[in-house]
Formats: structure tokens, C-alpha cells, sequence
């Protein structure tokens, strides 16, 4: 009879979530330590705001 491989495949694709976790952590963490932002989340220099209604 055949052993099914299920599990390990389970086990393999879990640690690989966990590494590519453990890297975007890493990654996270680099970016802020040293004060980058990715060029989407950059503020707008001046605050839009709406007209005043009167």
C-alpha cells in the first residue's frame, strides 16, 4: 500500500509561508530602520483640503 504524501507536503508548504513571512519581516524592518518609503506611501507636501461652504 502507498503512503500518502499529504502531510509532508502540508509541512513543506507551511515552512515555506513561514519563510516568506520571516523575509517580508525582515524586509519591514530594514525599510524603517532606515527611514525609506516606498514611493506610494511618500506624503503629499501640502494637505488637500475641501472648500469651505457657506
Amino acid at each position: 500500500m502507498a503512503k500518502n504524501r499529504n502531510t509532508f507536503e502540508k509541512r513543506r508548504r507551511e515552512m515555506e509561508k513561514k519563510r516568506k513571512a520571516d523575509e517580508k519581516r525582515e524586509r519591514r524592518r530594514a525599510r524603517k530602520d532606515s527611514g525609506d518609503e516606498p514611493e506610494g506611501a511618500a506624503a503629499p507636501e501640502e494637505a488637500v483640503t475641501p472648500p469651505e461652504v457657506e
